[in-house]
């Protein structure tokens, strides 16, 4: 499946003189500037009917510079039918409130049953997206709200959107200890130097940033609303290990269970039953890529992240009153 994109304008005087990429990509701003640069040398660009293939060609004012190209299928995974539970969804975007255990990509461990293989079910024009139109995720194990793009221009708006960092996500976690105030991450975040799989604080690591504050405190757990200024991998993870209060359930970066004194035998069940990270996306907001309005949504916590919490409250109130 491809569709057929024909694209042409008149270089205008700010533009005179840039590089051919540079300046489609400002003319054309529905499509990015890797995109024009695969276009270019492939062939599809022409210069007042002249096929032009180096990306660094200067232009000149005036000058009739035309795209006649196809949008391929980038992904090249099976369309499975896939249950998604969307919020939203128009011409332009898709938000899905992720489950647990389900894989946002088609990888190593999972080469089918993801959230892309559904995508591509639900709605098959998004082969034409890169990544299935997929332009941030979330682990594994991790739950909530993700905005998906359904066309190349949406998907071009999004991407520079969350490179601005223009995008806001809020998450909610259950972390061991009791903090006592909220506050401010700011460690890079790179490969672990030894585990190849694991993340890490590491001084060679990209910035990242994670703002957190409480919201409820438990005997021996916290509650917290954390807000991300980067989307590094693992990041809410790492950062709250790096502070010595990994998530609950969270075995990769140290959040073992770790029950207070005198819990009941019901508690501690719950505890180390809870088998993944506590951390769910609750709020995405973002101006829509098209329409440019504000947009705000939000996903209610999983119904085991909210027993975790009922279990954690019941404990508190059983040894206050005690």
């Amino acid at each position: 499946m491809s569709e057929t994109i024909q694209l042409e304008s008149i270089v205008p005087e700010e533009l005179a003189g840039k590089r051919l990429d540079q300046a489609l990509a400002e003319m054309f701003p529905d499509y990015s500037r890797s995109r024009m640069k695969t276009w270019i040398t492939a062939g599809n660009v022409s210069i007042d009917a002249e096929i032009v293939t180096k990306p660094r060609e200067k232009l000149e004012l005036g000058a009739l510079v035309a795209i006649d190209a196809e949008l391929e299928s980038e992904e090249r995974h099976q369309a499975q039918p896939i249950k998604l539970d969307i919020v939203y969804e128009d011409d332009d975007i898709l938000v899905i409130n992720k489950p647990a255990g389900l894989v946002v990509h088609p990888g190593a461990g999972a080469p089918d049953g993801t959230l892309l293989n559904g995508l591509l079910h639900h709605y098959p024009k998004i082969d034409q997206v890169p990544r299935a139109g997929i332009i941030h995720r979330l682990d594994k194990d991790t739950t909530g709200l993700m905005v998906v793009a359904k066309t190349v221009p949406a998907q071009t708006q999004l991407v520079d959107m969350m490179q601005k960092r223009e995008i806001r996500r809020e998450y909610e976690a259950i972390c061991n200890g009791v903090m006592t105030a909220g506050g401010m991450v700011e460690e890079p975040i790179g490969r672990h130097p030894t585990k190849r799989t694991h993340m890490a604080v590491v001084a060679s690591g990209k910035p990242a940033v994670t703002h957190y504050r409480v919201m409820e405190r438990l005997r021996a757990h916290t509650l917290l609303r954390l807000r991300l200024e980067t989307g590094r991998t693992h990041q809410i993870r790492v950062h709250m290990a790096h502070i010595r209060h990994p998530l609950v359930g969270d075995l990769t970066y140290g959040g073992r269970p770790r029950p207070p004194k005198q819990a009941s035998d019901t508690f501690l069940a719950t505890l180390r039953g809870f088998s993944r990270q506590a951390l769910h996306a609750a709020q995405l907001s973002l101006h829509h890529p098209v329409e440019g309005e504000w947009m705000t949504f939000e996903a209610p916590r999983p119904a085991d992240f909210e027993q975790l919490l009922d279990a954690m409250r019941d404990d508190l109130q059983e040894h206050s009153s005690s």
